[in-house]
């Protein structure tokens, strides 16, 4: 008998070039959100007066809601990706972020309406994170579902390319208007990021919508109706395996902030780093997270994925102390030199997990099971980490327990990492009749 083997698609450069721009954008305005709320929604937002900690805080709080708002935009979309296909689910999501994200760019400020202010903000960031909540799982799976079994690591990497290439656009523009001129990014200069996204999601509809619909998808529907209600599937098959993806992904989705969102804050109110050159740290580390990304999800095909992801959980452990305590340096070069590396280990954490998660499921509720376990990390760990995060900081006065607060996740993550089970599509497809 013949080894049976998964549906692919003839194109799959293209499904991942679709979901990389995709991705992208959909990154772009999130995290167009994350740096206006470590530099300017505390003044812009909240009353004026404000100690700068508690203000920055309460700003991390309006970033957290997005993360909450994800496991409900997962479970919509994975139920409406697992039902009725990938690619539709993709186009809607795209079309929410973009539109919530063009209207924080018109929001009135707290001095202009009040309380109304921050109350709206709230609201436009519950949509966006509906929005990446059913988002990246669907991008995930086109990429994977339309590769081969021995490119699903590289191929699946283009939708992780997402991340790095959002956050370079969003820290990118937001360095240009600083070396502008900083009063201007105060003031009025923030929102200049937020009315560009409408550009990007024009763009992003004309790739998306060119793509055809996962393979794997078409086989799951032409052997017999979908599942009626994934998320019942879901948690009836797999809910160990959705524990175990939870815990793999602090450090990919929760970490992530502390060394992003969290050290900008931390960097530019406590220890005095200038605003331009937080940014420029990590606008280049972003760009060394990008060319990186593909380059080791390709060892993850050759080598294995789950050991390469393991290699990066190493780096961020050995790493997490010192990208804190170089900032105290002053030294512009070596705090350039640490950010980069520590997201040299996080692509080689966040780039090959794509794979591991979307071939831990099957394929017949698989949109919503990837969905449910990013999601629910992203408003555990991802939510709350930047807030936690400062409150450690301001309880303590050190930021070790910060650093301790990272090492301990990325434990977690690689004792779930080695139980996760691993399947290929084609093991997990029922046989045709």
């Amino acid at each position: 008998m013949s080894e049976r083997t998964a549906p692919t698609s003839p194109h799959p450069a293209r499904a991942a070039v679709a979901a990389f721009v995709g991705t992208t954008i959909e990154w772009f305005d999130f995290y167009v959100y994350a740096t206006a709320a470590a530099l300017v929604f505390a003044t812009q937002f909240f009353p004026p007066g404000t100690d700068p900690v508690v203000g920055l805080m309460a700003s991390f709080a309006t970033f957290s809601v997005g993360f909450f708002a994800r496991p409900l935009g997962g479970i919509v979309f994975g139920h409406y990706g697992d039902r009725l296909g990938r690619k539709s689910a993709l186009v809607i999501t795209l079309l929410m972020m973009g539109v919530a994200t063009f209207c924080v760019g018109l929001l009135p400020t707290y001095e202009q309406i009040g309380f109304v202010a921050p109350l709206l903000l709230v609201v436009l960031r519950f949509v966006q994170g509906i929005a990446v909540g059913g988002e990246w799982g669907g991008a995930v799976l086109m990429a994977v579902e339309h590769a081969p079994e021995d490119r699903k690591t590289f191929y699946g990497a283009f939708a992780q390319l997402g991340n790095p290439a959002g956050a370079l656009l969003a820290t990118g523009s937001f360095s240009l208007i600083a070396a502008w001129d900083t009063e201007i990014l105060y003031d009025w200069g923030w929102r200049l990021p937020f009315l560009a996204s409408v550009l990007l999601v024009l763009v992003g509809l004309v790739i998306r919508l060119k793509v055809e619909e996962s393979p794997v998808f078409e086989a799951v529907r032409n052997s017999g109706e979908p599942t009626e209600l994934p998320v019942r599937e879901a948690l009836r098959t797999s809910w160990r395996p959705l524990l175990l993806g939870i815990g793999i992904l602090p450090v990919a989705v929760g970490g992530y902030y502390i060394v992003t969102t969290f050290l900008q804050g931390y960097g530019v109110t406590e220890v005095g780093i200038s605003e331009q050159v937080i940014l420029n740290g990590l606008s280049l580390a972003a760009f060394v997270e990008l060319v990186a990304t593909l380059a080791v999800s390709w060892l993850g095909d050759r080598y294995g994925t789950v050991r390469v992801v393991t290699i990066g959980l190493v780096g961020v452990i050995v790493l997490a102390v010192p990208q804190f305590l170089v900032l105290e340096t002053g030294s512009v070069g070596l705090i350039f030199l640490v950010l980069c590396v520590m997201r040299l280990a996080m692509a080689t954490v966040y780039g090959p997990i794509a794979r591991v998660l979307a071939q831990m499921y099957p394929p017949r509720a698989r949109y919503t099971s990837i969905s449910i376990a990013y999601q629910v990390a992203g408003a555990i760990f991802g939510g709350l980490s930047p807030l936690v995060s400062t409150a450690l900081y301001a309880a303590t006065g050190s930021i070790l327990p910060v650093a301790g607060l990272l090492m301990a996740m990325a434990v977690v993550s690689i004792v779930c990492l080695a139980k996760a089970p691993r399947h290929r599509d084609a093991d997990l497809l029922e046989p045709a009749a």
